[in-house]
């Protein structure tokens, strides 16, 4: 099939391209990267009369320090995190899941803001984002805000995103010398989705965690917290005994849907799995 036909925006300024959506209200979408509205519009599943493209707005560019935060612009691709020093630095855990999203064409044009904003729960960098405390960065007409990640992220493809607004940036908490992370998912080939996949970071006071947030992915309608497993561990080394506490009370946090690719069980089991696999790496990295 081939997309309906529509109009076409190439913005110069952020607020020309929320005017634009604003007057043309649900008739429009923003576009940058377009690996994910680009198939939907070739199917027919969305067909909107009007794409704003943004890909050109220096706004939405640009990765430095400010603070406390490493802010991330929008328009950042996903190739650029797997290269990009300052992330590699202060944002690891976005550099480690990088590789494993899609495939390199993929990566090439896809946006990490664009990620954050469809909120698929089987994309890694929403989850990540989530296990790093990060927050979103919107502009809309009213003007500029910040919006938590654990606040961002409502339901299936649903975020704190109100109609017509942009992400603009993402800033993401400065990673720190007593801190480590791990990532990994499991898939049945590199590139597909996965069935479930894990970041997390640790934060340590000498051999013991302080504080700890895990992240999954398609285990749920949303990227998932698992906040029994994470209250476990502070206070603790990561020995086995205190590895296997976190995997007990893995199910009081995730409720994987039913789907043909994988039952509920299966992508639970998977779940405990990677989840030990990951805390074992961080315990002995520390």
């Amino acid at each position: 099939m081939k997309a309906k036909a529509f109009s076409y925006l190439r913005a110069r300024t952020i607020e020309e391209a929320l005017a634009a959506h604003s007057q043309a209200g649900d008739d429009a979408r923003f576009i940058a990267g377009g690996q994910s509205l680009v198939p939907t519009l070739a199917l027919r599943l969305q067909a909107p009369k009007l794409l704003i493209d943004i890909t050109h707005l220096a706004e939405l560019r640009g990765i430095r320090r400010e603070s406390d935060f490493l802010r991330i612009g929008a328009l950042t691709r996903h190739c650029e995190v797997m290269g990009e020093p300052l992330i590699a630095e202060f944002a690891p855990l976005l550099r480690a899941a990088a590789p494993f999203v899609a495939h390199p064409a993929i990566r090439n044009r896809g946006t990490l803001g664009g990620s954050i904003a469809l909120a698929d729960p089987a994309a890694e960098f929403p989850a990540m984002v989530l296990a790093l405390d990060a927050e979103i960065e919107i502009a809309g007409l009213s003007g500029v805000r910040r919006v938590k990640a654990d606040d961002f992220f409502v339901d299936l493809f649903e975020t704190a995103l109100a109609p017509g607004e942009l992400v603009t940036a993402i800033h993401v908490p400065l990673f720190k010398a007593n801190q480590k992370i791990a990532f990994d998912e499991l898939a049945r080939r590199r590139g597909d989705y996965a069935l479930v996949g894990c970041g997390m970071i640790a934060t340590f006071d000498g051999a013991k965690i302080e504080t700890v947030r895990i992240a999954f992915f398609a285990v749920g309608h949303v990227p998932t917290r698992a906040r029994t497993a994470e209250a476990v561990l502070p206070g603790y080394a990561l020995d086995a005994a205190r590895i296997a506490a976190a995997q007990a009370v893995l199910e009081q946090d995730l409720a994987p849907p039913d789907s043909d690719e994988a039952p509920p069980a299966m992508r639970l089991h998977l779940a405990r799995v990677l989840l030990g696999r990951l805390l074992g790496r961080i315990g002995e990295s520390a």
